[in-house]
C-alpha cells in the first residue's frame, strides 16, 4: 500500500502539528532532528522533541555519527506507545553539520552509515535513512546516494531529490528516483510535492510512498486530500490545532510559526 509521512521540519512539527496530521491521512509522523550528543547531554530541548505526548504513530529522527554514544542512547532507550523506529538523518544542509561529516556529508560515509545501522538493529529496532543526492552537484553525477542505498541494509529509504547545495527555491530531481527503486529496496520519495500530478507521477516510478513537509504544514489535511478521502477545512484544522497545543502544552514558538503560515499562506 502507497503510504503517505509527514516529514520533520524543525521549529514546526511538534506534538500537535503531528497528530493533526496523523488524523488528516497521514500514515507516519517523524520527530524532529534530535542530536544524539545532546541526548547523551541530557539537553532538555533535545530530549523533548523524542518524549511522547500520546500514541501518535512517530519515527524518531537522529543526527548521529560517534558509535559510543549512539550505542549508549540505543541500548538504554525504552519503547514508547506510538514509537515505530529510528530514522538516521543523511540530508542535513547546514553547514554547521556537514562539515564535521554529517548530515548530508553521511551520504558518501558508507562504512560509518552501516555501523549506525547495526548499533540499532543490534537492539531490534527497525531504522530508515532519509538522504539527499549528496553535497553537490558532482557528488549527484557520481551517484553517491546510489552506494548509500545499495550498500546498506536499511528497512527502507527516504530520498530527498536534490543536493545539499541547492537552494529551498531550486527545481528538485524526481527522475533519480527511477535508479533508486531499480536498487530494489523501498524507496520514499520527497521534495516539494504539492500536486496530485506529482502523486502520480512518483506512483508510476515504483516508490512506496511520499513524505511531505512544507505543504503539510501550509494544508495538513494534505494527505486526506491525496488519498482522495474527506477534507476538513483549514479553519476547522486551525481550531483543532489551538486546543490540542493548549493540551499538550506545546512550545509557543511551535504554535506562532503555524498560526503564521495559515495567515500568510506561504513557508518560508
Amino acid at each position: 500500500m502507497f503510504k503517505y509521512f509527514l516529514a520533520p521540519l524543525e521549529d514546526y512539527t511538534g506534538p500537535a502539528l503531528r497528530k493533526i496530521c496523523f488524523d488528516n491521512g497521514a500514515d507516519l509522523t517523524f520527530s524532529e532532528m534530535a542530536r544524539v550528543e545532546g541526548i547523551d547531554r541530557n539537553n532538555k530541548p533535545t530530549l523533548a522533541k523524542i518524549t511522547p505526548i500520546d500514541n501518535t504513530p512517530v519515527e524518531v529522527q537522529l543526527l548521529a555519527s560517534n558509535e559510543e554514544q549512539l550505542t549508549k542512547f540505543i541500548s538504554s532507550f525504552k519503547p514508547f506507545d506510538g514509537f515505530t523506529g529510528f530514522n538516521l538523518n543523511l540530508c542535513c544542509p547546514s553547514t554547521n553539520i556537514t562539515k564535521f561529516g554529517r548530515g548530508a556529508a553521511m551520504v558518501r560515509r558508507v562504512d560509518k552509515t552501516n555501523k549506525l545501522i547495526k548499533i540499532i538493529q543490534k537492539e531490534n529496532h527497525p531504522v530508515s535513512l532519509k538522504i539527499s543526492l549528496g553535497l553537490n552537484s558532482f557528488e549527484k553525477e557520481n551517484k553517491v546516494y546510489l552506494d548509500s542505498i545499495n550498500q546498506t541494509n536499511a528497512d527502507y529509504y527516504i530520498v530527498q531529490t536534490k543536493t545539499a547545495a541547492q537552494k529551498s527555491g531550486e527545481e528538485y530531481d524526481y527522475s533519480v528516483l527511477n535508479e533508486c527503486v531499480d536498487t530494489g529496496k523501498t524507496i520514499i520519495a520527497n521534495g516539494n510535492i504539492d500536486t496530485k500530478e506529482k502523486v502520480d507521477q512518483i506512483k508510476k516510478i515504483g516508490c512506496a510512498g511520499i513524505m511531505i513537509g512544507k505543504s503539510a504544514v501550509i494544508n495538513p489535511s494534505i494527505f486526506n486530500l491525496f488519498k482522495e478521502q474527506e477534507v476538513k477545512s483549514i479553519k476547522d484544522i486551525t481550531t483543532e490545532y489551538e486546543i490540542l497545543s493548549k493540551k499538550y502544552g506545546e512550545n509557543e514558538k511551535y504554535v506562532s510559526n503555524f498560526l503564521n503560515v495559515q495567515k500568510t499562506k506561504k513557508f518560508y
